[in-house]
């Protein structure tokens, strides 16, 4: 048995009835003992119900329920791998009904989420009907109405209360047994209300945004003091900008691409894509733009407080030391964000941080869980996010092996260091490589075998342009990183545009767009075309080795916010194309596993 949801903006705006009348209400109950209950009174707020249960039914009746098991853990993963058959004997433990019961409590919120809005397209159906035929009389002088409305009302869309009967029955059988008979509770959960914006997000977030621009300007305006971009300059700056600016720099990718997910997010509720559906978000526990601003520019203010507390260019005339403790606040603040976003306590947005470790996760043990559109959309920004993951290396190896007091390292000379600068790069492209590979064998889908493919060909180009970082002045790393750098980037770009994207398509009633589009202005499509192409080949340079002027670590940031930028424009468009052609097969309906299957059903099932 499944509870299907459809996807689509009408699955939104029908959720916000009212609900006054459900929040003071307690149900008063009679109950005897429970193998000797017969009737139960209810008291709802609006009518009694008077229920007549049916006689327990036979102990026998657990012979031929079965466990319901699915794929989508490592364990039962493993033992399909190997041929092992799934536990579907009922075991009885205090974890298996736990898992249960939250299984079916999620199922009876999903269903009568879906009387809801079924109740609500009625209702709203015979008030479109009544419109019409007003205006109707309205034009043509006639009565014509009444005669019409009556037939509606007569009619079973009219007429029938199958669904509210319906709706009834779920209210009573969740507040009976999964809110302890509290009604006020139980209904909170089956009818949530809509999620308040509070005025002081919005405060606090143009407080945060006015203190990072301040303390830009000012950092602005002391490296321009201090010349630090320029390459030739003193020893103490060469050594910051090769030390302390790439430790830095993790911040600035952050930062970024948590503006640029708070950008998709105003634009995708701006032309109503159901984002938070299709992520699968716990209703009332997504964030919003404003969240999203106020968090990034929260770690940019704190960002640059420890950027401007060390920018010193000059060490101690007398000991050639720098000051220990500044040195360490790159290391300070990334350990609070790491506490912060592990943090158990039910603040700071623990729900959506959660959801990301989850998704984190199921992208580090790919082929081991079941592939949803959250994990491999989580595993796309991180192979946007190659730099700030050398980064974190960086961290280990400067903090654990370097001389901090100096501002000096030896990180290059070391053989693991030089290792994991490969491995690093690789595993985000590794992790789509085997979430392909495991949908393409689970779904037998050809499609995803050419995907893996083109992640299989971005991991040869980067292994390539990783060596000829490491040995510059080798012919063979030159002429192999340009091969497969030019291919990868080829076949990234025409799989962004023409399935990810769904564009360029020649037989469109949108010229080379696609069928049905969000956005009015055709010509927005067509600058994101030529602007995901212009980003995807903008790391080139590092194959040609153009500079310029500026520092290799300050071209290197630079490139690698223009691909966190190609990669944010590229998350509008995919979801955007998700949402109008489920072109993922993920989220066209919503299934809602229950624990337990009656397998005499399933008989009669395959018989049909």
């Amino acid at each position: 048995m499944e509870i299907i949801e459809e996807t689509g903006e009408s699955s939104h705006g029908l959720l916000d009835e009212s609900n006054e009348d459900d929040s003071d209400e307690e149900p008063s109950e009679k109950t005897n003992n429970a193998a000797k209950q017969t009737v139960q009174t209810l008291k709802l707020p609006s009518k009694s119900l008077n229920i007549k249960t049916a006689r327990p039914a036979p102990i026998d009746v657990l012979n031929r329920v079965r466990i319901n098991n699915t794929l989508q853990t490592p364990r039962s993963t493993i033992k399909t791998v190997l041929k092992v058959p799934l536990q579907t004997e009922l075991t009885f433990n205090k974890g298996t009904l736990k898992k249960v019961e939250d299984q079916l409590k999620r199922a009876f919120i999903e269903f009568y989420r879906k009387l809801r809005l079924l109740k609500n397209y009625s209702f709203l159906n015979t008030m479109a009907f009544s419109k019409i035929m007003k205006k109707y009389d309205k034009i043509t002088s006639r009565s014509a109405s009444k005669s019409y409305m009556k037939m509606v009302d007569n009619s079973y869309l009219g007429s029938s209360d199958e669904v509210t009967k319906l709706m009834d029955r779920v209210e009573v059988t969740f507040v009976k047994h999964f809110s302890n008979a509290n009604r006020t509770k139980g209904m909170i959960v089956l009818r949530p209300k809509a999620k308040r914006e509070r005025h002081r997000i919005s405060f606090s977030t143009g407080f945060f945004v006015g203190c990072t621009f301040a303390l830009l300007i000012a950092l602005i305006m002391i490296i321009r003091a201090h010349g630090v971009l320029d390459r030739d300059k003193s020893q103490g700056q060469r050594q910051y900008m090769d030390n302390l600016f790439p430790l830095y720099s993790l911040f600035g990718f952050l930062v970024l691409h948590m503006i640029m997910y708070g950008i998709n997010i105003f634009y995708w509720r701006r032309y109503r894509v159901n984002y938070s559906f299709i992520f699968g978000f716990k209703q009332g526990t997504e964030l919003g733009y404003r969240q999203i601003f106020l968090v990034s520019f929260g770690i940019a203010m704190l960002a640059l407080l420890t950027v401007i507390g060390n920018l010193d260019m000059e060490a101690n005339p007398k000991t050639q030391d720098y000051n220990r403790f500044t040195e360490t606040f790159p290391l300070i603040l990334l350990i609070l964000l790491i506490v912060l976003l592990f943090m158990p306590f039910n603040i700071l947005y623990r729900s959506s941080r959660f959801f990301f470790l989850t998704c984190l996760l199921h992208g580090i043990a790919a082929p081991l869980y079941k592939v949803t559109l959250p994990d491999f959309l989580l595993a796309d920004q991180f192979t946007s996010q190659v730099q700030a993951l050398r980064s974190l290396e960086f961290y280990i190896c400067y903090y654990g092996w370097g001389d901090i007091v100096h501002r000096t390292n030896k990180c290059s000379s070391y053989g693991v260091y030089n290792f994991f600068f490969f491995a690093v790069a690789v595993i985000p492209y590794m992790s789509r490589l085997l979430q392909c590979l495991r949908r393409m064998f689970e779904e037998k889908d050809a499609m995803q075998g050419w995907n893996g493919l083109k992640y299989f060909i971005t991991i040869v180009a980067v292994c390539m342009r990783t060596a000829l970082i490491l040995d510059s002045k080798n012919l063979t790393w030159i002429i192999t990183s340009w091969i497969f750098s030019v291919a990868a980037a080829a076949v990234g770009t025409y799989w962004d545009l023409v399935y990810d994207w769904g564009l360029l398509n020649r037989k469109s009633k949108n010229r080379w767009l696609r069928d049905k589009l969000l956005v009015p202005d055709k010509k927005i499509y067509f600058i994101a075309i030529a602007l995901n192409i212009l980003l995807r080949f903008a790391w080139m340079q590092t194959v040609l080795g153009i500079g310029f002027t500026l520092h290799t670590q300050t071209w290197l940031t630079l490139v690698a916010c223009l691909e966190i930028i190609r990669r944010g424009i590229w998350n509008f468009f995919r979801l955007e194309n998700e949402h109008l052609n489920n072109v993922g097969n993920y989220r066209a309906f919503k299934s809602v596993p229950l624990p337990f299957n009656y397998h005499e059903d399933e008989e009669e099932d395959n018989d049909e």
